[in-house]
């Protein structure tokens, strides 16, 4: 019986598919053979020996130490694109809402509730304060152009903007299925020269803390709309509200606002929303439980962050996961091991992503779990698992 760790509330929708006679789901273990957890920061707790993976029920691992479940062997996994929809919506409502200055106007019009029974003339002679312009037309710079970013720039084409997109990470190959309604720019200077609007779809890590920093700003065009329904530290914030005084930045949108943030009538303030709906919840939590399970019955990697994804089907008989660093003639050891055992291997695949290897071997038989031992005992081996 493997034991499900749960943080934050799990859709049931997800939940289902572990099945029951073999899993048993709790919120409280010293021993979980998997974790899933939303936005609970998992830095400090124990990782014990029997945990095996850990899946965040959304796209960012910033909350989960990663680094140390490597070392380890503990497959981090993530849900990308499961909840990419209600954040491509929320952004195109912040978008809209800056530019049309929807809040304010909402807030002006309530404080004439307590004067003249009809509002209507007040309002006719106040608006023309409220008043911003169309999306249509407008330019909008996307930075970070992955399962979120691609959905934006898909629905402001359709809403007849010109998009531009930065993503030094996009494939060749992604990158051609979006040209077309996507131009791309090698240099982010160059986006934020152009843009309107500046939408920041990237996740948190070392290399993107204050990405879009005081220069960085001080290289967009006068009057910018800045949109992050990304994470909160992508930004250098103290720049932005330093930009809001001076009317660089016209419009800020933010689903992880500071305290000083919140002081301007020009900042939409949402409470971490942008994956915030019922759906987005069960999507997540179905992806979350299929990779978990496949990972714990079949020894399969998908939407990995610390490990190469590998998946194919099983042989008739055990399966071999090997999760080692990415060192020459690992693959040569590992298959004398078993050549010296007398075991003929059906299946073999490797894969590598930067300093990690994942190796899986499949048999046509059962085979002693002293192989397991012997191959744990290579040096640059961290971790061996014999599914059976």
């Amino acid at each position: 019986m493997y034991i499900i760790q749960t943080y934050n509330k799990i859709a049931e929708e997800g939940l289902k598919d572990f099945d029951r006679e073999k899993y048993t789901i709790v919120e409280k273990t010293d021993r979980p053979d998997a974790i899933l957890v939303h936005s609970t920061p998992l830095h400090n707790i124990p990782l014990g020996p029997e945990l095996k993976a850990i899946c965040r029920i959304g796209a960012g691992t910033n909350t989960i130490p990663v680094e140390k479940c490597t070392e380890k062997g503990i497959v981090v996994f993530n849900t990308p694109g499961g909840n990419a929809n209600a954040v491509k919506e929320l952004t195109l409502a912040a978008i809209i809402l800056c530019m049309r200055n929807v809040l304010a106007a909402n807030e002006w019009v309530r404080t004439l509730k307590d004067g003249e029974s009809d509002p209507g003339r007040a309002v006719e002679a106040g608006k023309e304060v409220y008043r911003g312009p169309e999306i249509m037309g407008k330019t909008i710079g996307i930075i970070g152009v992955g399962a979120i970013g691609s959905r934006v720039a898909r629905a402001c084409h359709d809403l007849g903007m010109q998009v531009i997109g930065y993503d030094p990470y996009l494939g060749h190959a992604r990158r051609s299925e979006l040209k077309h309604y996507v131009r791309f720019v090698q240099d982010v200077n160059e986006l934020y020269a152009e843009a309107d609007i500046v939408s920041v779809h990237i996740p948190l890590n070392e290399a993107n803390r204050g990405f879009v920093s005081r220069e960085a700003i001080a290289a967009m065009k006068d009057g910018v709309y800045l949109i992050n329904y990304a994470r909160g530290p992508v930004l250098d914030n103290e720049a932005v509200c330093d930009a809001i005084d001076s009317g660089k930045i016209k419009g800020f949108a933010t689903d992880f606002p500071t305290a000083r943030e919140l002081g301007y009538r020009e900042a939409l303030c949402t409470p971490h929303l942008g994956a915030g709906t019922p759906e987005a919840d069960e999507n997540c939590s179905v992806m979350a439980a299929r990779q978990v399970c496949d990972y714990i019955e079949n020894g399969n990697i998908t939407n990995s962050v610390n490990f190469p994804d590998v998946a194919f089907a099983r042989a008739e008989g055990d399966r071999l996961t090997i999760m080692h660093y990415n060192r020459v003639g690992m693959l040569g050891r590992i298959t004398e091991v078993v050549a010296a055992a007398g075991l003929n291997i059906e299946n073999l695949v490797n894969k590598a992503r930067g300093d990690m290897a994942y190796t899986l071997l499949d048999f046509n038989e059962k085979i002693p779990e002293k192989i397991a031992e012997e191959l744990s005992s290579l040096e640059h081996v961290i971790r061996v698992r014999l599914i059976g």
